[in-house]
């Protein structure tokens, strides 16, 4: 798929595993159904992917710009607030489905964890997320930490891969984030705002994670 920014940097050709490209379709049908999720394929021109999704392994074949063009379709079938919410879910979905049995996030639940101060949980989690994409995907992810806050960084946004939008588009990696927190936490919501986002022209997708809860 063409860069609409014109960006020789993101001609380049980067893949997610297979397995998290399958996540991520399971995870629309379970929002859309599997009807739904053939009429997105279709409208965002990858009809290879009907009935077809990925196969379950890790091989880097899934291209960002298949699922930058996925995301695109979503919001012009539904429209940007439908979007969104679908794509959360999507995204938390696909954590629960399978994300957290990544290498990085494997052993979260267990004992010493648990008896770990909150902000040290979501410490660990967050930087287990981003070594797990890190690792298994083209997408280079880290975290920072501030006062009061996390900050989660992707230097190379799949979902915003050759797009242009007035908005933020990161809904489906809020999403997994969302999941990734509230599992290792026992259950505890926070509030996460995308400040910065690729497909808006920045130079990063960035997302800021309050350290207290909102319940």
């Amino acid at each position: 798929m063409p860069d609409e920014r014109g960006s020789a940097d993101e001609l380049e050709v980067r893949y997610y595993p297979n397995l998290i490209g399958r996540l991520y379709l399971i995870s629309l049908e379970d929002v859309m159904g599997r009807n739904g999720v053939n009429a997105l394929l279709n409208l965002a021109g990858t009809r290879h992917l009907v009935n077809n999704y990925p196969p379950n392994n890790l091989k880097r074949e899934f291209p960002f710009s298949d699922l930058s063009a996925i995301s695109k379709a979503t919001e012009t079938m539904y429209g940007p607030r439908g979007a969104r919410g679908m794509e959360l879910r999507a995204g938390r979905y696909a954590f629960n489905l399978g994300l957290k049995e990544f290498g990085p996030l494997l052993g979260m639940a267990d004992l010493a964890l648990k008896l770990m101060p909150m902000t040290m949980k979501m410490k660990i989690v967050l930087n287990a997320t981003a070594q797990t994409f890190d690792r298994f995907s083209d997408q280079p992810s880290h975290v920072e930490e501030r006062k009061g806050q996390f900050l989660y960084i992707i230097d190379k946004c799949p979902i915003c891969w050759g797009r242009k939008s007035d908005r933020p588009v990161g809904h489906l990696a809020q999403g997994i984030l969302e999941e990734a927190l509230t599992w290792v936490t026992g259950g505890h919501s926070f509030r996460i705002e995308q400040t910065e986002c690729q497909g808006m022209g920045c130079e990063r997708c960035i997302f800021a994670i309050d350290k207290d809860p909102i319940d």
